[in-house]
């Protein structure tokens, strides 16, 4: 552990062509290194390389998820001033006419969590397929 920190002194250039660099950078990219030069360094010295592994059908399900946090929220903040001004109501006939505004809400928000089901269940599928 009286390891001293090791000052780096000597320099090396690489010049890559922009296809090479674009591959090397791919490959960087998928890693944990913070930096390019970290990660050629445990290249050059055959240490070892952390590379993250990806589930597509994980960020897919998570992309969708998150558009559709989005939409139920805007949903739901539209019922709750939809009911805040039910509460104000005094009439019958504005009671009814609110109803048939607000019965179109009910129906998208019935939509949104049957995509949301449908995609769970997808999803789930192919989980539990692997």
């Amino acid at each position: 552990m009286n390891e001293k920190k090791m000052n780096r002194e000597s320099r090396v250039t690489i010049r890559f062509s922009e296809t090479e660099f674009q591959k090397v950078y791919a490959a960087f990219a998928k890693t944990t290194h913070r930096r390019l030069a970290g990660y050629l360094r445990n290249i050059i010295l055959d240490k070892p390389v952390t590379v993250y592994t990806r589930n597509q059908s994980y960020d897919e399900f998570v992309t969708g998820m998150l558009g559709l946090r989005g939409e139920l929220n805007a949903i739901g903040n539209n019922i709750n001033q939809a009911v805040k001004k039910l509460h104000v109501l005094k009439h019958d006939g504005e009671i009814k006419t609110w109803a048939l505004i607000h019965q179109k809400n009910q129906e998208t928000l019935f939509k949104k969590v049957a995509e949301i089901e449908s995609k769970i269940s997808k999803i789930s599928a192919q989980w539990s397929q692997e």
